[in-house]
């Protein structure tokens, strides 16, 4: 998995905040989220343009913009308990694509306590890949846990993946068996105790409709409650992900 991570060139962000009328505070939280990344994050006055909006660029100009509410109902002022208790993420606080268009980028994340906001990433984009495998006719979807007790002690998780074991996509979930997570026809669980298994926070769709778009989210746990990550829609690396977990998981 660590050379899904490297492989490719790695993509650079930055964002902007166009004529802020939040408080001040709004721009320490973005540099709580993004700041130790390599998203630079700024401020600028821009005449007869909107107030609170908010710009991601990359070499070629702005490709994708969010107003700052957007950005605060999805990361800025909630923590990853939202995900974790509810159905943030797939009925609302859905990520605006400020957020999903940060793909290519390379994180290296803290976890509470050191940091309140930069996980909050990871939680963040799986939510958004579990949202479309729920909304895709089928395909076929992976997701490595660490623990598979995750899917019976966080509600939101199981929420999710229940309605996923009701869908017609193909699930596979992978994790230390230290909960018995039933199976049935279209929902596989696998379990194992190598590095894998223990270190890897992936989450896979790759859509049975070939036009369609896949995306795939690697992470690995580097230290205690940190993490190296990156998502990606590129098929050839999804898929390239996707096979990893399939043949060595």
């Amino acid at each position: 998995m660590s050379r899904i991570l490297e492989r490719g060139d790695q993509a650079e962000r930055s964002l902007v905040v166009v004529n802020r009328t939040r408080p001040e505070a709004v721009m320490r939280l973005l540099q709580e989220a993004f700041g130790e990344q390599t998203v630079a994050v700024t401020e600028t006055d821009i005449p007869d343009t909107d107030s609170d909006v908010v710009l991601l660029l990359d070499d070629t100009g702005v490709i994708a913009t969010s107003t700052v509410a957007e950005l605060m109902q999805c990361c800025l002022v909630v923590n990853g308990d939202l995900y974790r208790t509810g159905t943030s993420g797939i009925e609302r606080n859905v990520a605006p694509p400020t957020i999903t268009r940060l793909d290519g980028v390379v994180f290296d994340l803290k976890g509470y306590p050191a940091s309140n906001k930069q996980k909050l990433l990871l939680i963040i984009i799986s939510r958004f890949i579990e949202r479309r495998a729920l909304l895709a006719d089928g395909g076929r979807f992976r997701s490595t846990f660490q623990k598979l007790s995750r899917l019976q002690h966080e509600n939101g998780t199981r929420l999710v993946y229940e309605r996923l074991r009701e869908s017609d996509v193909d699930v596979h979930v992978y994790g230390v068996g230290d909960a018995d997570v039933p199976e049935e026809p279209g929902f596989t669980t696998h379990t194992g105790t190598h590095r894998g298994y223990r270190e890897a926070w992936s989450v896979i769709f790759v859509p049975e409709d070939s036009a369609a778009e896949s995306v795939a989210l690697v992470a690995l746990e580097t230290g205690r409650n940190e993490w190296r990550g990156r998502w990606t829609f590129d098929a050839e690396l999804a898929g390239r992900a996707e096979e990893i977990i399939r043949t060595r998981f």
